[in-house]
């Protein structure tokens, strides 16, 4: 396991660990939204650092980890089309579904290409005419302003063998759907940074106070998560309410203006089926209607009209981690059954997945005790 005096500024972690000790006074329970934040946390080891009585839960802020099995089954349908050149992020390509991955259809002969931005996919479709290419377009509202520029460039450009198999997820009605549950225990979040880059926070300041719970808006280094944490525990501990940004070297209330036009011209919001969680409302993008014909879903009708109901594995607790009600040690699969090389479900091979963390950096650990 690694742990703070990996990164450099470890008097000033030890100072944030000391100054969150003296503040918490009574119990505690936060979640990170985003995976990159809990890659920080399980890396750098932030949680042995912290009072025994403040818990940090991991949340549902990986976009890899919450895509439907039914939407990587409709991947790699229209992935197996002969004439069909299916682009995604490389973190796609080993998520299961319950036809296989799309790893597999590579390994078979489809032609899948990775690709690192959007206008690759696009530049694809200039360059081969004759072919149908098709874009897995996954990610929170961070991605959908690239893919929504795409999207208005294939339009203007005239391209009409372009179009995309959209599982984009909104992160404020997530966090709402955990806040609604009778399960829940959250008391306080640390929001992702990148996605309020993007969209601001002004949707958090309405969730903060429908629901008491203080937010904090939190960079990726580890010692962004230990000022964020220290930020949230003063909020609980002072009986406030309120969105705080500890991220504002990059983080503005607006966010980007035009990033959050492109998207608002291009998509607007829909339900979505989240993996492991079940169908929240308005959680979603696709495509307005003057755009609709680069819908893949739409594109590719009569060959998913033929699958059949996508199941997830029973044996997966992924949703209950996605929703930090279970850490991915207490799954009784984890690497054992399950693992990166066989996962059961995507936050075991995702880049940000709460079950890869723990399994990089603990599983040894856990097998040496």
């Amino acid at each position: 396991m690694k742990y703070v005096d990996e990164f450099r500024d470890r008097a000033v972690a030890t100072a944030l660990a000391e100054r969150i000790k003296q503040t918490v006074c009574q119990p505690w329970t936060i979640m990170e939204v985003c995976g990159g934040q809990t890659h920080a946390i399980v890396r750098f080891g932030l949680d042995s650092l912290l009072p025994p009585n403040l818990t940090l839960v991991h949340g549902p802020g990986c976009p890899v980890c919450v895509t439907s099995v039914s939407l990587i089954d409709q991947a790699v349908c229209i992935a197996s089309v002969p004439d069909v050149i299916f682009c995604s992020f490389g973190d796609m390509l080993r998520v299961p579904g319950s036809r296989g991955d799309l790893f597999g259809v590579k390994a078979s002969g489809g032609d899948i290409r990775i690709i690192y931005s959007p206008l690759d996919a696009l530049e694809l479709a200039r360059k081969n005419p004759d072919r149908k290419i098709v874009c897995f377009a996954v990610g929170f509202e961070t991605t959908a302003p690239a893919w929504a520029m795409v999207v208005a460039q294939a339009k203007k450009a005239g391209i009409t063998n372009f179009s995309l198999l959209i599982a984009h997820v909104l992160v404020p009605p997530a966090m709402e759907a955990i806040l609604s549950s009778p399960q829940n225990r959250i008391q306080g979040f640390l929001a992702a940074g990148h996605v309020c880059t993007v969209m601001g926070y002004e949707e958090y300041e309405t969730i903060a106070q429908t629901y008491r719970v203080p937010i904090v808006v939190t960079g990726f280094e580890p010692l962004d998560v230990l000022e964020g944490i220290a930020m949230l525990v003063s909020q609980l501990e002072g009986g406030r309410v309120g969105v705080e940004n500890q991220y504002a070297r990059s983080v503005s209330r607006e966010g980007n203006r035009r990033a959050r036009s492109i998207v608002s011209e291009v998509f607007e919001p829909a339900p979505r089926i989240w993996r492991g969680i079940g169908e929240i409302s308005a959680s979603g993008l696709r495509l307005k209607s003057a755009y609709r014909t680069y819908d893949a879903e739409l594109k590719f009708q009569r060959e998913l009209g033929q699958l059949a109901e996508a199941k997830e594995d029973p044996e997966c607790q992924s949703g209950l981690v996605l929703q930090g009600l279970l850490k991915p040690p207490d799954c009784p699969a984890f690497g054992t059954r399950c693992t990166p090389e066989q996962p059961l479900g995507a936050p075991m091979v995702s880049g940000e997945g709460a079950c890869a963390a723990y399994y990089r950096y603990r599983s040894h650990a856990k097998r040496e005790i």
